[in-house]
């Protein structure tokens, strides 16, 4: 019985390894990069649920932060500490959030401030105050997008500071390098025209391109002062621009507040 109790309990434990990464070692300092994408209940039938996160989750995971000690970073805050005009907080954070969907006001705008939290935003000009047209209705349906009339409560309430998404969400990859390097430029140049200030953050769509030399060299010609790809992992710093692209932690709707926990000490939540 004692041997099948421990064969039973090695089994559990080889199960535990193969799907989640709790075995790797503890990260110590560095930024960890949270990505997320939608914040609500994905629509019957959607192929994307992962990129769903539930307002509770959403919440829940806030909460975590809090009480583990995290505070919220921006571009505009990594960019005065990398200056030496004002330290990180001691335990930072960033919480991205990709494409720009309605829902970042009206379901993560509301919870981030309830927790005295700042969130970033990568917008997608060209589909502000319409829809994610660049989207397969196929896999799901098309999502409203943000207004320019919330990107700009959102701007002045001091919660969220914007970066950009290119100008239409295009494979920077499957395109001239020409054309990407319009999107690149064009877009920095028409959100700061609109919302006022800099634009220092960058994400590539699909995260092509942030391991393509020459594209990621056109994207910080650009400008940017930060490129997020999408390799998952904790950021050291501080950041080597001339190395590789920000990492970041993709939050999985279907994943529990131990998914979470992982990503934020290892680095990695499951396989």
């Amino acid at each position: 019985m004692i041997a099948e109790a421990v064969a039973l309990g090695a089994a559990a434990a080889a199960g535990a390894s193969a799907r989640w990464n709790w075995w790797r070692p503890v990260v110590t300092g560095g930024l960890p990069v949270l990505m997320y994408h939608k914040i609500g209940t994905p629509p019957p039938g959607s192929e994307l649920k992962k990129l769903w996160v539930s307002p509770e989750k959403f919440r829940a995971q806030l909460g975590w932060l809090r009480d583990h000690g995290y505070e919220t970073a921006t571009f505009s805050g990594w960019r005065d500490a990398e200056k030496g005009i004002k330290p990180l907080p001691e335990k930072p954070v960033l919480i991205t959030f990709d494409d720009g969907y309605a829902d970042n006001h009206e379901a993560a705008f509301p919870i981030l401030r309830e927790f005295g939290m700042k969130g970033c935003v990568f917008l997608v000009y060209e589909t502000l105050d319409k829809h994610n047209a660049w989207h397969d209705p196929k896999t799901e349906p098309w999502q409203r997008m943000l207004t320019w009339a919330q990107v700009k409560e959102m701007q002045d309430s001091g919660v969220f500071e914007f970066g950009s998404h290119t100008m239409g969400h295009r494979c920077l990859t499957e395109i001239p390098l020409e054309d990407a390097r319009w999107e690149l430029a064009e877009s920095k140049k028409r959100l700061e025209d609109k919302l006022g200030r800099e634009v220092v953050g960058f994400a590539y769509p699909y995260g092509a391109g942030a391991y393509d030399p020459a594209v990621r060299r056109a994207a910080l010609e650009a400008g940017y002062r930060f490129d997020f790809g999408i390799k998952q992992g904790i950021t050291a710093l501080p950041w080597n621009r001339e190395g590789e692209a920000v990492r970041r932690l993709l939050i999985r709707g279907e994943e529990s507040l131990y998914d979470f926990e992982l990503n934020m000490t290892r680095g990695r939540g499951r396989f």
